[in-house]
């Protein structure tokens, strides 16, 4: 098949590309060129109605599709993608600014990873019965919940919007999903991918627009029964203000300020090498990063030394070049607030040990939003700086001298996504993992996904799991039936 990307991009709902009803567009701008390259609906409550519509008509023959029927057709939609995979890693580094290499490494080959894994996985999701001895026997249904909304963000545009789709597609929902406005061309090609696959008209409705705009009609409807959300914890908590008083099912992946620990007595060229990665991937624009690096005092110095040693030759450059390491940041926004954050953390008597400023290139990405790969330190855990989600290639380190101290340096933030500790000694590993307020902790490893075990945060990370069963128990409503003997 071919996925040409017009420069008006279209809505896709009832399995039709039809343009918005307002004929209001928003311009979609390459990160690395500073250039218009497209543009996107700018679609608000009038094209939520029309798309709720064709979901609902949908539902009926979606919901009683047979699983094996679900499987194919979920399956193709996999398969296409690793078809594409060169088109659809181009437009996400295009819209994204990330190098391509990463393009085609993670998020393509996750989008497609998604589809496959939530396809096989409604195959094994098992009612559960329980017996009343001498009495009754209970069993549970697990039933579609209708239509459900999935709203996703643009550091992983097509990975993450997958990642909520595919489980509700799975389970027997009809879906409207807003992709990012930032980040939007994926989305509309995977619309194509899913008419090409068989996928039935109305089941999967995409619609672009302004999270005001677009997002807010789709949580703000009534007939929209679940609202699936990954993105900033202020959005989040708009959110959920108005789908809370509706009764609506909600699932919110939201911010994360992430401690990575490193004990003295870790694998020294492991870690290194991690570290480098967990700080500063896709210009440390995922939710994951360990953006606080706590180091134990005595080889604080000696990682100090290492790791800005080995910041300083991560290559800033076109995400087109195969020898970048480091691409734009999404927007000029986004750009303008993480130079903010690092004028900031100054103002809080920071050292910039290397980078803290933008990076201009040369060519065809003169006019594209870089930034150096940032390395602060002489904050403590309660300025702005430790506190405060900065979402870019910015990170900071504190020693600590005790397991204690480093616990609470852990702890010190109103967030709760994701820690990484590494040591070599297990016991103490599990004690960390046991009294970290996180929902995942990685010992010795970062961004080593299992898609059967649950994702979430807690604190102001968020509410709900995403991943395995919990992503199929989300997207259905479990109906308990008792027959008595």
């Amino acid at each position: 098949m071919q996925l040409d990307i017009p420069y008006h991009l279209e809505n896709y709902i009832g399995g039709n590309l039809i343009g918005p009803l307002s004929g209001k567009f928003i311009d979609n701008v390459n990160p690395a060129t500073g250039e218009i390259y497209g543009q996107i609906p700018d679609s608000n409550e009038k094209d939520i109605e029309v798309a709720v519509h064709a979901a609902q008509t949908a539902f009926q023959g979606w919901s009683t599709t047979s699983l094996e029927k679900r499987f194919i057709i979920l399956n193709k939609i996999a398969e296409l993608i690793d078809e594409n995979i060169d088109a659809l890693a181009l437009a996400e580094t295009n819209d994204n600014g990330k190098p391509l290499w990463l393009s085609k490494k993670v998020d393509i080959y996750r989008a497609a990873a998604n589809f496959r894994f939530f396809a096989t996985g409604l195959m094994h999701f098992a009612s559960e019965s329980h017996s009343m001895e001498g009495k009754a026997v209970n069993y549970t249904l697990r039933q579609a919940i209708g239509v459900v909304g999935c709203i996703s963000p643009w550091n992983l545009p097509l990975y993450l919007f997958t990642w909520k789709i595919a489980p509700a597609l799975a389970a027997g929902n009809c879906v409207i999903a807003k992709p990012s406005e930032v980040t939007p061309v994926t989305a509309f090609l995977l619309s194509k991918i899913c008419k090409e696959a068989g996928l039935p008209d109305g089941v999967l409705n995409i619609v672009h627009g302004t999270g005001p705009g677009c997002g807010e009609a789709i949580v703000k409807h009534p007939s929209i029964k679940a609202i699936s959300f990954t993105g900033s914890t202020r959005a989040g908590e708009r959110i959920a203000s108005i789908a809370a008083p509706m009764f609506k099912k909600l699932s919110l992946e939201l911010g994360g300020k992430n401690p990575n620990i490193i004990f003295a007595d870790c694998d020294w060229e492991k870690m290194m090498d991690t570290t480098i990665q967990s700080s500063f991937s896709n210009q440390g624009q995922i939710c994951l990063c360990g953006s606080r690096i706590l180091i134990e005092q005595s080889v604080y110095e000696k990682f100090k030394t290492a790791f800005v040693e080995r910041t300083k030759k991560l290559i800033v450059g076109d995400p087109l070049d195969e020898h970048s390491k480091q691409g734009a940041v999404v927007s000029k926004m986004h750009f303008d607030k993480i130079n903010h954050c690092i004028e900031m953390a100054k103002q809080e008597g920071g050292i910039i040990l290397c980078g803290g400023h933008a990076v201009k290139l040369n060519g065809r990405c003169e006019n594209g939003y870089f930034i150096e790969p940032t390395i602060i330190e002489g904050l403590g855990p309660d300025c702005k700086t430790n506190r405060e989600e900065i979402f870019g290639p910015v990170v900071t380190l504190q020693s600590f001298t005790t397991t204690e101290e480093a616990l609470q340096l852990a702890n010190a933030t109103a967030y709760g996504l994701a820690c990484t500790i590494w040591t070599q000694d297990i016991s103490k590993a599990n004690i960390m993992a046991a009294k970290i307020e996180s929902g995942i902790v990685w010992i010795n490893c970062w961004l080593l996904r299992d898609l059967r075990t649950a994702f979430g945060g807690v604190k102001d990370s968020g509410v709900g799991r995403e991943g395995g069963w919990e992503a199929l128990r989300f997207f259905t409503e479990a109906k308990n039936v008792c027959i008595q003997f």
